[in-house]
Formats: structure tokens, C-alpha cells, sequence
């Protein structure tokens, strides 16, 4: 989960060991699966909202589909990514809408969340913490929100698979932490998702019976 371009596809191509991800951006949940270290893992990545765009301002489709991403793996995900490009700043206004469309899924969400840098070789001799320090107290913020979680990875350097092993262990620990659970959303957040979703279905087809109505007028009116 993350702002578009922030690497999520790639993360998950990582993650998995192989091309399962499409780089084309999707206005949709995807969710791929494979065995990796003995595991087997499910993936869904969620559509990208735009990194300085408050969750106010965000399409419906693209909330609901935030709301989706969580129910798409029985029982619940273990663990929320939360992808971030180190070399995209992160300031206030980023970490508002961050905050906004992570909050559509309760503060529940927070517990089981890591924050995941992309672009690892981007920090060339500068370690981690050290960025974190220098971009001030939004990431900070973040990770305090987040209890600290977070992971480093360079999706560049598929070869080296003791980064996607290490990131693992970080979800296992993130398990342990919230005593075994998984991530659940509140049945009143889903319902009323669903009830929105359902709505909009109406309020779409209803235009289209209006749009087949006037064509048909014009249609009649043409032959006579």
C-alpha cells in the first residue's frame, strides 16, 4: 500500500521472486501468491493515491478499493506495507494523505503496519536512520505511529534474497507483537464500503438507462 510510483509492484515482484506484479498502474487490488522461504505468501497490492492529494480529494473507486485490498486474503493480511521511495520527500502535506487513506481502515491498521523504503540503493553510504533523522518529524511521526517497523529494500538487487528473508522475520515479529492475529477491518467500515459501493452501481446504472433512453428519443426522432 502506498502513493503511486512509490515502487509497490516492484515490491511485490521482489517479494515473490518473480515478474507476478504488472508496473502498469491499476485502478484495482491485484493479488498474486507464491512459495517463498518455505512459505507460502499471498500479495495484494492496492491502487496508489497521489502523494500530496488529501483522502478528500481521492476518487471514491480508489477508497473503496483501499477498503477491498484487506478482505482479499482469508482470514486477514498479516502484515500492511506501507511503501515509501527514499528519494521522495516527506513532509506535512505527504504524510496527511498518507495518514488520511490509512486511517479509511481503523487505528487498528497502525499495529500491523511496516513501512517499507524502495530504492535502497539510493542511499548509497547514508544509512537508513540517518535519512530518517534528516527528513524530520513527519517520518518520524510515521514510524512512531507505527512502532518503529520499518524495513530497507533495494529491488535492483533481485539476487539477494537475505533482504526479502529479513523482511519476513519482520512480519513474523509483527505477528508475535499483536499476539498471533491478523489484521482485521471492522465489520461496520466494510459494510458501509459495501453499501457506498453499491450506490454508486445503482447511481451508474441508472445513468445508463438515461443515456439509452435519450438515444433511443433521438433515434425515434430521426426516423419519423
Amino acid at each position: 500500500m502506498g502513493y503511486r510510483a512509490a515502487g509497490k509492484s516492484s515490491t511485490g515482484n521482489s517479494i515473490l521472486g518473480r515478474e507476478k506484479f504488472d508496473l502498469k498502474r491499476s485502478a484495482q487490488c491485484v493479488r498474486r501468491h507464491g512459495e517463498v522461504a518455505d512459505r507460502h505468501i499471498t500479495a495484494i497490492e492496492a491502487p496508489g493515491w497521489l502523494s500530496d492529494y488529501t483522502v478528500e480529494e481521492s476518487p471514491e473507486l480508489l477508497k473503496q478499493e483501499i477498503l477491498l485490498s484487506v478482505s482479499l486474503c482469508t482470514p486477514g493480511p498479516h502484515a500492511v506495507l506501507l511503501i515509501i521511495d527514499v528519494n521522495s520527500r516527506f513532509k506535512e502535506k505527504e504524510r496527511k494523505a498518507l495518514q488520511g487513506h490509512l486511517n479509511l481502515l481503523g487505528e487498528r491498521v497502525w499495529s500491523h503496519t511496516i513501512v517499507l523504503f524502495t530504492h535502497g540503493d539510493s542511499l548509497l553510504e547514508t544509512f537508513i536512520e540517518q535519512h530518517i533523522e534528516s527528513e524530520g518529524q513527519d517520518l518520524q511521526w510515521l514510524l512512531d505511529k507505527c512502532g518503529n517497523r520499518y524495513h530497507v529494500l533495494n529491488n535492483q538487487n533481485r539476487s539477494d534474497d537475505t533482504q526479502i528473508k529479513e523482511l519476513l522475520e519482520k512480519i513474523e515479529e509483527t505477528v508475535t507483537q499483536n499476539n498471533g492475529y491478523h489484521f482485521e477491518i471492522d465489520r461496520k467500515i466494510l459494510q458501509e464500503m459495501k453499501k457506498r459501493r453499491r450506490a454508486e452501481e445503482e447511481r451508474a446504472k441508472e445513468r445508463m438507462k438515461r443515456m439509452r433512453k435519450q438515444r433511443d428519443n433521438i433515434r425515434s426522432q430521426m426516423s419519423m
